[in-house]
């Protein structure tokens, strides 16, 4: 699929300031970011797209070259030959301007300063079905990377053995110039000798051999909120990774929400959805059934006589929460004929008793057929 244009995907001129450049990005970016759309299994995409539109037309070199080449660039895009993969900006980054740092260094003399930053770690916990209702507390324990304790995350024995790389002068990237036929093309990537920490290590710690993390047996306890859906990930701030080689932010922590299957529910957002299996009595007659709910009181449904296999009925307000606070979902139950599939012979005896009654004659086949379908066509 062919790139989109760069002032296409942050909606904006070509004239626009560089102002008018940050403005836009950090609209789409809290609009598109995926932890604002849990549900949405595009908005990852978009982000990237956004973010990496930003990185260009936010670089005044960079920007001069799109409009002069485009996307072919000579000498290729600018991000190398991995192309550009997004870079890590939370929401709060968002909101605080932390995502600035980031993109600034991006083209910068010696490739910019690595953003030491750990990376996030994302662990699946399942919740029970009735906790969507109320929401509430849980905690887990996950062994996770954490500084190591032997040397305070330094990686080294010594605070002393600590020294900054000669090489990317403490920046953790370098920039690399590659001639290809009569252009020369700028490559960014981690400093081949710092490994991209932007430091060196002369005196390893023993217990990490310098590479200052350690795993450890955490817990944790987090929040549930009411509503929650299936795939839901909640952020826990600077819960993840600690940065390589320690002295940087600690990635974020995810947890992505399962929800154990319930006996006879299915879920349709807010609402709940059920079979009720009767027999031809129950849907002949009338009556009450009286089930276990999740809220704790009996769900009681009541069938008016005269009821079909196919027809529903809604209970109102006794679903999950709705969004925003405004009440609860309904409860839709569809109705099915429960047919035995064993009886007695005495069981036998009574029904062909009462067939002449309860019956249609083989003569009536035709007219319940087309008062069937009137009354179905009417109801549409």
């Amino acid at each position: 699929m062919a790139k989109r244009d760069y002032y296409e995907v942050l909606e904006i001129q070509r004239d626009s300031t560089a102002a008018e450049v940050k403005k836009a990005f950090r609209t789409l970016a809290r609009r598109n970011h995926p932890d604002k759309n849990p549900d949405d299994a595009e908005a990852e995409n978009r982000f990237k797209e956004i973010q990496e539109a930003y990185a260009v037309l936010s670089n005044p070199d960079q920007r001069q070259r799109y409009d002069t080449f485009g996307h072919e660039q000579p000498g290729g895009g600018p991000f190398g030959p991995g192309g550009f993969d997004g870079v890590n900006i939370s929401i709060d980054d968002l909101f605080s301007g932390g995502f600035e740092s980031v993109f600034s260094s991006m083209f910068g003399s010696q490739g910019g300063r690595r953003s030491n930053r750990g990376n996030d770690v994302m662990i699946h916990h399942t919740i029970p079905f009735e906790m969507v209702l109320t929401g509430g507390d849980q905690e887990l324990e996950a062994k996770l990377k954490v500084p190591c304790g032997d040397c305070d995350g330094r990686g080294s024995a010594t605070p002393g053995g600590v020294q900054t790389c000669n090489i990317c002068r403490g920046a953790g990237r370098v920039t690399q110039h590659r001639k290809i036929g009569p252009f020369v093309q700028q490559v960014v990537g981690d400093c081949p000798d710092c490994r991209g920490m932007g430091r060196t290590i002369t005196d390893p710690c023993k217990s990490c051999k310098g590479g200052a993390s350690e795993r450890k047996v955490q817990k944790i306890r987090f929040a549930v909120p009411k509503g929650v859906s299936v795939g839901t990930r909640l952020r826990l701030s600077e819960r993840g990774e600690p940065a390589r080689g320690g002295g940087g932010r600690r990635g974020d922590l995810y947890i992505q929400i399962d929800i154990e299957d319930h006996d006879w529910f299915e879920r349709d957002g807010s609402d709940l959805l059920m079979a009720l299996p009767l027999g031809y009595p129950e849907l002949l007659l009338g009556t009450t059934v009286s089930l276990p709910h999740i809220d704790g009181s009996n769900l009681d449904i009541k069938v008016p006589a005269g009821s079909r296999p196919g027809e529903t009925i809604e209970v109102y307000g006794r679903g999950f929460p709705r969004p925003r606070g405004r009440g609860r979902g309904d409860i839709t139950v569809l109705l099915k004929l429960h047919v035995p599939k064993k009886i007695s012979k005495g069981l036998k005896r009574q029904i062909s008793e009462l067939q002449s009654e309860i019956s249609i004659e083989p003569d009536d086949y035709e007219d319940f057929v087309r008062g069937e379908a009137d009354e179905r066509r009417r109801s549409h």
